[in-house]
């Protein structure tokens, strides 16, 4: 029995042509990625295949996001070519999100700084360590840079290399930032430890620690707006 290729559905079936004819805000999320896909197996269209796909992921593009190649395949229908268009199409949403973030002007307060961050951090497996880097006003010097991976409750930071990079960078404003795995955004002993060490050898340097923020999905802890720097 042939795949249930879209291109033989009935015309008011096909997610392509509703696109066309009422534009993409009026498909489903299911509809937007059967496009992707193409088709699904012998006994389920790409639109049905898709439609278990995200229920089994409450329905979250996040979540989907976090799958892994193996994970997608484990579906029927879905291939090593459709799981990584899959995903490939989940990164290009986090980057059109980051991108958005780092066009905001202001990079002054805890919020736009996790809404700058998010994308890169909220789906990472282990904690990392990453900076942002800032000038005299707050405005994003490059990118942000990854400074360590570590294991599923911490992670190393090396302060010589947050040094070296803000001098290299000509920044005079730097964010130190880390992920929690856990979701609970609560800073730990050794959080508190490394803030301090971080921020009295920037200070030594005439570089100015503004924040430590802990992201977790959906929300954040800013040692800032909890006056810990």
């Amino acid at each position: 029995m042939d795949k249930l290729s879209i291109n033989n559905w009935q015309p008011d079936d096909r997610p392509r042509e509703k696109m066309m004819a009422k534009g993409p805000g009026a498909l489903s999320n299911a509809e937007l990625l059967a496009i992707l896909i193409g088709s699904g197996s012998a006994r389920e269209s790409a639109v049905d295949l898709m439609r278990r796909v995200m229920a089994s992921r409450g329905d979250s593009l996040r979540s989907l996001g976090q799958m892994t190649i193996g994970e997608l395949m484990d579906f029927n229908g879905i291939g090593e070519a459709k799981a990584i268009t899959l995903l490939a199409a989940c990164e290009l949403g986090k980057r059109r999100q980051a991108e958005e973030a780092r066009q905001r002007i202001d990079l002054s307060s805890a919020q736009s700084i996790f809404e700058y961050l998010q994308p890169k951090m909220q789906d990472l497996p282990t904690e990392e360590a990453w900076i942002v880097l800032l000038n005299q006003n707050f405005k994003l010097i490059g990118d942000a840079i990854r400074l360590s991976q570590g294991g599923l409750t911490e992670t190393a930071v090396d302060v010589r290399i947050i040094v070296k990079h803000a001098i290299l960078n000509n920044a005079t404003v730097v964010v130190l930032a880390h992920n929690h795995p856990s979701n609970n955004a609560s800073p730990s002993g050794q959080d508190d430890r490394i803030t301090r060490q971080v921020a009295d050898a920037l200070k030594l340097m005439r570089l100015h620690l503004a924040d430590h923020i802990i992201v977790t999905e959906g929300k954040y802890y800013s040692y800032m707006e909890h006056g810990k720097i």
